[in-house]
């Protein structure tokens, strides 16, 4: 705990300082403070380097960093610097800040999107399964009119190059592709469309292509839905895709929100499409009339099985995209969709890929990931 006094740093409160008896609980906190002149602190202007020597060098677990009149300015933690060693690759800001996402609707974007911009989200994404229609439209102009370029913002989905101009044209960011292809997505079955993933890759990375020739504007594009296997990635990476959407991926480990149960003998975690009668909720469904009788399913509710931490996995992940990416001769995703051979197989091609006519020692799944 900090103690600050309209900005003065007054110092701190610690667990091991702040053990008042239950006789004692009213009594001033500043009792069990230690006190600004006894706390380590630096000034303003010292660099991340200095702050986490000063930090090891005196093993404390948090460094103020004041300014000349003794007003609070940063704080620097020990595990902050532990955490950025153990992860590397972290998307951070020049802050050293997490970048931040949020997902907004067409309906409620006018008082949503002024509250994430004030609360510091990085990017916006309009989430929606349509992605061509004047209502994402509608939402980027009011983006572009009250934030310019400043706010950063993607829109989607769409399956072909009509709706990949239409969402450029009106100013989106990155675009998502992909309609009916997640795991726990029926749309294609409930509404009879939607696209196979790598036809509407191919479509949209096309008219990518053309309108950056066009226009001098390279537009990112997501691809959103049919990652189930580790190669996946890469197929769609090699296929033009800058990014892909990884939602089944995540939703195995303990990372993700959901609890771990035991189904049989097998432990699982819960995962469901947001077009689920679990995930509908009347501000993001709302179709009007009688909301029992006007509404009907667009994704499932299922499990997918535990597969524990997360960072092991994602690194063998990692190194499975750069290790195709390097037979490829790429070492960079732009150099992957010039120099990636695409062709079509057979149903005969994709058995003989995988270990066939012999006998498994034993059963290891684990290389499916």
């Amino acid at each position: 705990m900090i103690g600050t006094s309209n900005g003065k740093f007054l110092g701190i409160v610690t667990d091991k300082d702040y053990r008042p008896s239950k006789d004692n609980l009213d009594a001033p906190i500043d009792d069990y403070m230690t006190k600004a002149e006894d706390t380590i602190s630096a000034k303003k202007g010292t660099t991340l380097s200095e702050a986490n020597d000063i930090i090891w060098k005196h093993k404390i677990n948090c460094l103020p960093i004041l300014t000349e009149e003794g007003n609070l300015k940063y704080l620097v933690f020990r595990r902050d610097y532990e955490e950025r060693k153990n992860n590397p690759n972290s998307l951070l800001d020049e802050d050293k800040r997490y970048i931040v996402g949020a997902g907004i609707n067409t309906r409620d974007y006018e008082e949503r999107i002024p509250a994430l911009v004030k609360a510091g989200v990085d990017i916006l994404c309009i989430d929606s399964s349509d992605g061509y229609s004047i209502w994402q439209k509608r939402t980027i102009d009011f983006v572009r009119e009250k934030y310019g370029d400043s706010v950063k913002i993607g829109a989607g989905n769409v399956v072909d190059r009509e709706g990949f101009r239409y969402l450029a044209e009106a100013g989106a960011d990155f675009i998502k592709v992909g309609v009916g292809g997640g795991s726990i997505c029926i749309t294609r079955e409930t509404k009879g469309i939607g696209r196979g993933q790598a036809s509407a890759l191919i479509d949209v990375v096309s008219a990518r292509n053309e309108y950056y020739e066009e226009t001098g504007i390279y537009i990112p594009i997501c691809s959103d839905g049919g990652i189930v296997h580790d190669h996946h990635i890469t197929i769609a990476l090699a296929l033009g895709a800058d990014f892909v959407m990884m939602g089944r991926y995540f939703a195995r480990f303990d990372e993700s929100p959901t609890k771990i149960l035991k189904i049989g003998n097998n432990y699982v975690k819960e995962y469901w499409g947001e077009g689920s009668n679990r995930a509908k909720n009347w501000q993001r469904y709302d179709l009007g009339g009688d909301k029992d009788k006007l509404s009907f399913e667009e994704g499932v509710d299922s499990y997918i099985p535990y597969a524990g931490p997360l960072k092991d996995t994602l690194e063998v992940t990692i190194l499975k995209i750069k290790s195709t990416m390097c037979n490829c001769g790429a070492i960079t995703i732009p150099e992957l969709h010039e120099k990636a051979r695409l062709t079509l197989v057979s149903d005969v091609s994709i058995s003989e890929g995988k270990a066939h006519d012999v006998i498994l020692k034993e059963i290891d799944n684990s290389y499916k990931n």
